[in-house]
C-alpha cells in the first residue's frame, strides 16, 4: 500500500484530499504544518509528499528544498499560485508536479498514481537486500521506496534528475549506457532537455560523490566515461 504524506493547512482541501487517496487504496496522513512535516519525512518512509505552497509556517518551496537535502522521493505541489514563474522554480527545486488550485481530488491522486509508476519503474532491481529492503551496490546503497541513494555511507543530497539518472546506471552495474538510453529513461518528462543534460548531470554527481568520500582515489571515480558510447557505473 502506497504511503502518502499530505502537507496542507487548509483542513477542507486536506480532507477531501485524504478522502480521495484513501478511496483509490492508498495510505493517507496529514501535517498541518512544515516543520512538522520535515520530522517526519526524515524519520519516516513515505511514497509521494504532497506539499502545500502556502503553509503558515515554512513555505512549501523552502521545504521542498530541504527535503532535497536528504531524499529524492515524489513531490506534487499544491498551490494557488498559476504564475508560470512560481511553475518554473517548484520544478528546478525537485518537485516531480504541480498543481493549481481549485482541483479535482481525482485528477490529483491520478497524478500521484502516475508519479508512482515512475517511481517503479526507476526502481533498482539488482544488487544484495540492505537494511530496510535497500539494495546494495558496492559503496552504494539505494533506497527506492525513499527515493535516496548512499555512498560511502552518506545519504547523497541529489536533486530528482540526479537521483534518477544514478538510479539508471546503478539498475545495471558496468553496462554501458548510452546518453539516448539515458534521457530516455532519466528525462522523459523533459521532452526538451539536450543530450549534453546528461554530462553535466554526471559532472555534478560526481562532485557529490567525491564529496561523500574527499579520501577515495580519483582514478577509481564510480561513473566511467566510455568515449563514443556513453556511461556505466563501475562493476
Amino acid at each position: 500500500m502506497a504511503r502518502i504524506l499530505v502537507v496542507e493547512d487548509e483542513l477542507g482541501i486536506a480532507e477531501a484530499v485524504l478522502y480521495a487517496l484513501r478511496a483509490d487504496g492508498m495510505q493517507a496522513e496529514h501535517c498541518l504544518l512544515g516543520g512538522e512535516a520535515l520530522a517526519r519525512l526524515r524519520t519516516e518512509a513515505f511514497d509521494v509528499a504532497i506539499l502545500d505552497v502556502g503553509l503558515p509556517d515554512i513555505d512549501g518551496f523552502a521545504l521542498c528544498r530541504q527535503l532535497r537535502a536528504f531524499s529524492g522521493m515524489p513531490v506534487i505541489f499544491l498551490t494557488a499560485r498559476d504564475g508560470e514563474i512560481d511553475r518554473v522554480l517548484g520544478l528546478e527545486l525537485g518537485a516531480d508536479d504541480y498543481v493549481t488550485k481549485p482541483f479535482s481530488p481525482r485528477e490529483l491522486v491520478a497524478r500521484v498514481r502516475a508519479r508512482l509508476r515512475r517511481a517503479v519503474a526507476a526502481h533498482d532491481a539488482g544488487g544484495e537486500a540492505g537494511a530496510g529492503g535497500a539494495r546494495v551496490v558496492g559503496a552504494f546503497e539505494h533506497d527506492a521506496e525513499g527515493q535516496r541513494i548512499r555512498y560511502a555511507g552518506q545519504w547523497l543530497p541529489l536533486t530528482r534528475y540526479e537521483y534518477r539518472l544514478l538510479a539508471a546506471l546503478l539498475a545495471r552495474p558496468g553496462a554501458i549506457r548510452s546518453r539516448e538510453q539515458l534521457m530516455e529513461a532519466v528525462w522523459a518528462d523533459a521532452p526538451d532537455s539536450f543530450d549534453r543534460t546528461v554530462d553535466t548531470h554526471v559532472k555534478t554527481l560526481r562532485a557529490k560523490l567525491r564529496a561523500a568520500d574527499p579520501a577515495a582515489d580519483p582514478a577509481s571515480d564510480p561513473i566511467q566515461t566510455h568515449r563514443g558510447l556513453g556511461y556505466a557505473l563501475r562493476a
